[in-house]
């Protein structure tokens, strides 16, 4: 099924909005996850993991539009062609906006119970980097995989993730970053000119909230959404941190830059594990909200698929 719903008020940022928080969907997602910017359709999509929702918002006049699928989505990312990859709990799958339809195109641990994917990103190279988790939240058993669409193959670099989170290039194509999030620790990576990792190190750890959703600016700062945290950290490519950014939410997933100049920054955020009496406090919580920066983000990769 899918919704199309407009909306009455359009947030149109200014200067004026520079690092100002503004709600522009309360939609109350469970699990708002995995945001990117559509190039081609001047627009956000976005994805509701427990609610088995993907969600597009058009910043232009605020159309929304909804589809919900058979399997939880854990992201979205665009091809070279205009389709669309979705990362579900066992795989990856093909999604047609117009038709709604998801069509199988790769399985991932599907002989592991216990693991779902989580969050993923395309690089500017076209390879798709997406980690596994487990799904019950207690145990090492993910991984980070890329996979050269080109040629399908699905690479397994790193294994003994409890949440897997992030991942997102660094503006020059060397460094990967990626996430524990149930230690709290961002780790970054060397990446081969082959795309191998090696030099996994420390990168900056996070408390008061776990780190989720990695994003990056052109100056190569990390942006990083805070579980628990009710803010965007940021860092700096060596590791400084930045003021943060308080979100009126208490889970912050993930942040996208987006828009005709790539400063606007779309910020996902969730209602899951809070009680009835923290939502009424914040009823925001699983709204999904803007704001202006002055550095761009970096254009969104296209992933590569076999001709």
């Amino acid at each position: 099924m899918t919704a199309h719903i407009p909306v009455d008020r359009i947030f149109q940022p200014t200067e004026t909005h520079l690092n100002e928080v503004v709600s522009v969907w309360d939609l109350k997602a469970k699990l708002g996850e995995g945001p990117i910017w559509s190039e081609t359709e001047s627009a956000f999509y976005f994805v509701d993991i427990l609610s088995c929702a993907l969600h597009r918002y058009r910043p232009s006049d605020g159309m929304r539009s909804t589809w919900h699928v058979q399997r939880r989505p854990t992201f979205l990312v665009p091809t070279q062609d205009g389709a669309l990859i979705c990362g579900m709990e066992d795989g990856l799958y093909l999604f047609d906006p117009e038709t709604g339809r998801t069509h199988p195109f790769i399985p991932v641990e599907q002989h592991h119970s216990r693991t779902r994917l989580n969050d993923g990103h395309v690089d500017r190279s076209g390879r798709l980097w997406f980690g596994t988790m487990d799904d019950k939240e207690e145990l090492p058993i993910g991984s980070l995989y890329s996979m050269e669409g080109a040629d399908v193959v699905l690479r397994r670099h790193h294994s003994g993730y409890t949440i897997s989170n992030g991942p997102v290039m660094s503006p020059d194509g060397q460094t990967l970053y990626h996430c524990e999030s149930a230690q709290g620790v961002i780790y970054a990576f060397d990446v081969t000119a082959s795309g191998d990792l090696a030099g996994q190190r420390v990168f900056a750890e996070v408390s008061n909230g776990a780190p989720d959703g990695l994003a990056m600016d052109s100056s190569g700062t990390l942006w990083v959404g805070v579980w628990g945290g009710h803010r965007l950290e940021r860092f700096t490519p060596h590791g400084t941190r930045l003021a943060p950014i308080p979100v009126p939410a208490s889970n912050v997933t993930k942040a996208a830059f987006g828009g005709d100049d790539l400063r606007t920054v779309f910020i996902t955020t969730a209602r899951k594990g809070l009680s009835a009496a923290e939502l009424e406090a914040e009823p925001l919580n699983g709204a999904v909200f803007c704001l202006r920066t002055e550095t761009p983000g970096m254009p969104q990769g296209l992933m590569m698929l076999p001709g």
